[in-house]
């Protein structure tokens, strides 16, 4: 049963890969709240003033010289980390992506690794690891291999930042299909293609007993609406 699920995922995997290399262009719209994910005035004030407490919260973390950024998208995120940073290693599965992101962040300071971070491996130790809206999108199968991963890539003392989507109906476009907590959903291009994605929700108790079974320690927070996020570090 085990190694059905792990087949299934792998599958589930490879879908969603796909969908973000296509997605990469209109990537954007989804931060920036246009499109068909735009639901009006009140509901763009209430987002980027949650996501301003979330880069708040970032800046305080002090994230370090050295910083691995893991599905590092299109540079939202990339810019904030480079900015007091050494060297920021940036890894996507996309290449699509990783062009956008060069372009928006252009800084020598980042280093671009296109590579699926299922299989990846770290060659080195960095300070602080940072993924926004990554975490969802590990299926319950690969989570416990992921953290291992973080933890082999992490100084001592290092510290792991993220960020994702809260269990909130109207974060996703407007055409989507309703969420659930099966842990998957289907997404849907502009074009009209769909794709089926992992999509995995967490509450903050839920996810703190989560990790500290894996030997980490942290808490958990959530904004008013749309995000969780949290920094933690080896127990």
């Amino acid at each position: 049963m085990v190694d059905e699920q792990k087949s299934d995922d792998e599958s589930l995997i490879k879908r969603q890969i796909e969908y973000y290399r296509a997605r990469a262009a209109e990537y954007d719209e989804w931060v920036f709240r246009k499109g068909r994910y735009d639901r009006g005035e009140e509901h763009r004030k209430q987002w980027f003033a949650e996501l301003d407490e979330v880069q708040r919260a970032l800046a305080a973390s002090n994230p370090g010289d050295d910083i691995l950024e893991l599905a590092c998208g299109t540079g939202i995120w990339t810019k904030h980390l480079v900015a007091d940073a050494k060297k920021v290693v940036a890894v996507d599965v996309s290449f699509e992506m990783l062009e956008i992101n060069h372009h928006r962040v252009a800084d020598n300071r980042v280093i671009y690794i296109e590579a699926d971070l299922f299989s990846w491996k770290p060659i080195e130790s960095f300070d602080y690891i940072f993924f926004g809206f990554w975490l969802s999108h590990i299926p319950s199968s690969f989570f416990d291999g992921f953290w291992y991963m973080i933890d082999d890539a992490l100084k001592a003392n290092g510290r792991v930042f993220f960020v994702d989507s809260r269990f909130t109906q109207d974060s996703t476009a407007q055409d989507h299909q309703p969420i659930e907590r099966s842990g998957r959903a289907r997404r849907k291009l502009n074009d009209g293609r769909e794709f089926d994605i992992a999509k995995v929700f967490y509450e903050p108790a839920e996810f703190e007993t989560k990790l500290k079974r894996l030997g980490w320690k942290g808490q958990i927070k959530v904004t008013n609406r749309f995000f969780l996020y949290g920094c933690v570090s080896r127990v």
